[in-house]
């Protein structure tokens, strides 16, 4: 009885060889699953930056698709005023009133459409926002508007508005950007029949728009934002001048 009590016993060695193997398995068990919980977060970052920039391509769209052609009550002093076109075609701002707003989409209250491009954090690169306000009427378009004087070389007017700045609520539609420049699409007559152009100073709207931007930073495994080009959703002869869509 007493042999085969000490036969069927655990020797300590054996106790510390059991404990060990445990150990490293748990130790394997743990690293696999840290390496899946990081490839995880890889992966939704990426998810989200693919998201973010598909987003941002679809506002841009949608904010010139719904194109408002309104008016704008410039008073030069107190007892006169004048009406135009409440547009601001240039290479880095671009303001006019849409329909389509980032909290609504298309149900809300028309909006003040403010595009710009400022340097980036730490200036480096640059990057793009959007400010909105409602819209209310004329009269609130024309106080942003700071000078009329007539170009001499186009021979037609340009407008001076005021500076589209930054807030706490600007919407970045696109960050660390190489580059972010606008340029609008005009008819000409001759070959090469259509010219892109950054200086728009015409009494008509413009065929389409574009927004040419490259990223900073070329990631291969994520999704970079590209050039924008929407054709202007205007539902009549774009050659015309503002005054004909009264």
């Amino acid at each position: 009885m007493t042999r085969n009590t000490r036969e069927a016993g655990v020797t300590l060695i054996e106790i510390l060889i059991a404990v060990s193997l445990l150990s490293l398995l748990s130790v394997g068990i743990l690293m696999a699953m840290r390496i899946g919980f990081n490839t995880m977060e890889k992966t939704d970052k990426h998810l989200v930056q693919n998201r973010r920039v598909a987003n941002a391509r679809k506002i841009i769209e949608n904010q010139i698709a719904g194109f408002m052609l309104t008016r704008a009550e410039w008073h030069p002093t107190p007892e006169t005023f004048q009406t135009l076109p409440f547009v601001q075609w240039e290479a880095q701002s671009m303001r006019f009133v849409t329909a389509y707003s980032l909290q609504d989409a298309w149900r809300g209250r028309p909006q003040i459409a403010e595009f710009q491009v400022i340097a980036g954090e730490k200036n480096v690169g640059v990057r793009l926002v959007v400010n909105e306000t409602p819209y209310t009427n004329p009269s609130q378009t024309g106080r942003s508007i700071v000078a009329i004087e007539p170009d001499i070389k186009t021979g037609y007017a340009r407008t001076h508005f005021t500076a589209i700045l930054p807030g706490p609520q600007s919407f970045v539609l696109a960050d660390r950007l190489a580059y972010c420049r606008f340029s609008y699409l005009e008819p000409l007559g001759i070959t090469p029949f259509q010219l892109w152009r950054t200086d728009w100073e015409q009494s008509r709207l413009p065929l389409g728009i574009r927004i040419e931007m490259a990223p900073l930073d070329s990631t291969p495994s994520e999704l970079h934002v590209s050039t924008v080009t929407v054709a202007f959703p205007v539902n009549r002869n774009p050659g015309l001048e503002y005054r004909d869509a009264q």
